[in-house]
């Protein structure tokens, strides 16, 4: 066999190995879904009428408020589930299977492929069932085309891939698995610190670059536009460039850091 095919083979061996972890652990992925859809419905149902009447300027309108922050919630929730990868990672550094694997004749690189892949399908299959409860609660994307469903889902994927590279560069530095999920916290915080429940223009102004520049903002703006057709502008490029910049970041970053000798 070619070594493309010999790292294919492995790295498939290595994604159904995380796969099952992943189904018989559940406990991890399930408590970090649970932060997206507890804020939904606690923004929704709790703080939704105050929420919505300071976004319109009028009177409240719940509706409104749903379609404005679901977009956030929803990659807030890829930032949630790629903590459980630096968790996972950390796990396989520090219980000695990394050393096993360095002594059995198979393509190095198979390890971490496998933690992104595996951390990918789990983020795209966690955004479909918080997306599920958006919509049980009354979101509704508007007018959106095929072409437009498909963009979403390519810019769900590639978002995905650039914070579990970084995830898993978290997992290989942190000591156990406490540190890893400590390291990897600002997945979930920076959502907050985004135009994900309310628009940057509205913050303070000492706040509000803190607020745009940073990935997650132009993920959402661009996410928004996608799924109710409002303004993307340049956002969309800006989505492109961090994610590309951070895949390339965390790759360098985690190969480097893998090719270290185990703990």
């Amino acid at each position: 066999m070619s070594s493309l095919a010999l790292a294919v083979r492995d790295s498939n061996t290595m994604l159904r190995r995380n796969l099952l972890h992943a189904r018989r652990y559940p406990s991890l992925t399930l408590n970090l879904l649970l932060t997206p859809v507890m804020l939904l419905l606690l923004f929704v149902y709790i703080f939704g009428d105050v929420m919505s009447a300071g976004l319109g300027g009028g009177g409240a309108d719940r509706a409104e408020y749903i379609a404005y922050i679901v977009p956030g919630l929803l990659l807030m929730t890829v930032g949630s589930t790629v903590v459980g990868t630096a968790v996972s990672v950390s796990n396989d550094m520090t219980e000695g299977i990394i050393a096993r694997f360095r002594t059995m004749a198979i393509h190095r690189g198979s390890v971490l492929v496998g933690h992104v892949v595996g951390s990918v399908l789990q983020s795209v299959l966690s955004v479909v069932l918080v997306g599920a409860v958006a919509v049980a609660i009354g979101f509704r994307p508007t007018d959106v085309t095929v072409l437009e469903w498909l963009a979403v889902f390519g810019l769900l994927v590639l978002f995905a891939s650039a914070l579990t590279w970084v995830a898993v560069g978290m997992g290989l530095i942190s000591p156990n698995a406490e540190a890893a999920s400590n390291n990897a916290l600002p997945m979930i915080l920076l959502p907050l610190l985004s135009s994900a429940f309310i628009p940057v223009g509205t913050m303070p102004g000492w706040f509000q670059p803190i607020a745009e520049y940073q990935p997650f903002t132009p993920a959402i703006e661009t996410l928004r536009g996608l799924l109710l057709g409002s303004e993307i502008g340049h956002n969309g490029w800006l989505t492109v460039g961090w994610s590309l910049g951070l895949v390339v970041l965390g790759y360098l970053w985690s190969t480097s850091k893998f090719g270290q000798d185990p703990r």
